[in-house]
């Protein structure tokens, strides 16, 4: 369901009836009399249908975490906010970008339309840069040749299905985030679909290579042994990006109740 377009209908339908009560209907209409009901209720809707475009358009759009890969960043029930003018400016509903601001930084957490469904929304973690060379081998990730610091901390329980990840501190780019890894799941990349810039990547029994194309960026989630990301369905393009996530503003976690101790900004 694209949202955007419902909404954008919406604003088109009251802000029709707003303008056609403002400069027709209220002018034929005798004194006192009351306006009829689509006109006062279309009139009255349009400012909130408008607003709320615009914000989600430009400003912030919330976002479902819908699964756990981005584990143990963010967890499948977080409710989060997404930076929509961080990346620059786009038009709504054309994607078009029309003011630059900046560009996807390495250990940037971004929200995508998934390259194979543009109607679907992903969100997993910037790992290269346009230009970049990507290698994960035996589950270690390395940029430009060189090794993406980690350190190993605690175990992470899953406590939903009681059973441990390791759990590791990762240094990409300027941002400090934790990772997960499965001991029992091998680091080759099992069926990778045929996707545009495949020629770009090699993989072998140790995990994958890539060379980032221009205007893409290989993403990947934190949860790394239970994320399909771009080592199985390749780059994400420039004109995919829909913005920065930035802050959780609520949580409802298995078995479906609120943990407010989710609530903040996060890495």
């Amino acid at each position: 369901m694209n949202f955007s377009l419902i909404l954008f209908i919406l604003v088109l339908i009251t802000g029709a009836a707003w303008a056609a009560n403002a400069f027709w209907l209220k002018k034929k209409r005798a004194p006192g009399a009351p306006a009829p009901w689509w006109v006062d209720n279309g009139a009255a809707l349009f400012p909130i249908f408008l607003i709320i475009f615009l914000l989600r358009s430009f400003v912030a759009e919330p976002f479902r975490i819908p699964s756990d890969s981005m584990m143990p960043t963010l967890l499948d029930g977080d409710f989060i906010l997404v930076n929509k003018y961080t990346y620059g400016v786009r038009l709504p509903l054309l994607d078009s970008k029309i003011i630059e601001v900046g560009q996807p930084e390495r250990g940037d957490v971004m929200v995508f339309r998934y390259p194979v469904n543009p109607e679907e929304n992903y969100i997993k973690r910037v790992v290269g840069l346009p230009g970049d060379l990507v290698a994960y081998q035996n589950k270690r990730l390395f940029i430009n040749g060189a090794e993406v610091p980690i350190t190993q901390e605690e175990n992470y329980l899953h406590a939903e299905r009681l059973q441990y990840s390791q759990q590791f501190q990762e240094t990409l780019g300027a941002v400090n985030h934790r990772i997960l890894n499965d001991e029992y799941m091998p680091a080759y990349v099992s069926d990778p679909g045929n996707f545009p810039g495949r020629e770009n990547c090699q993989y072998n029994t140790d995990g994958i290579i890539c060379t980032v194309p221009s205007g893409h960026y290989f993403v990947m989630g934190d949860n790394r042994d239970n994320s399909r990301d771009s080592r199985f369905w390749g780059f994400v393009p420039e004109e995919n990006i829909v913005g920065k996530a930035f802050f959780i503003w609520f949580n409802l976690s298995w078995p479906n109740l609120p943990n407010l101790g989710r609530i903040g900004a996060f890495n």
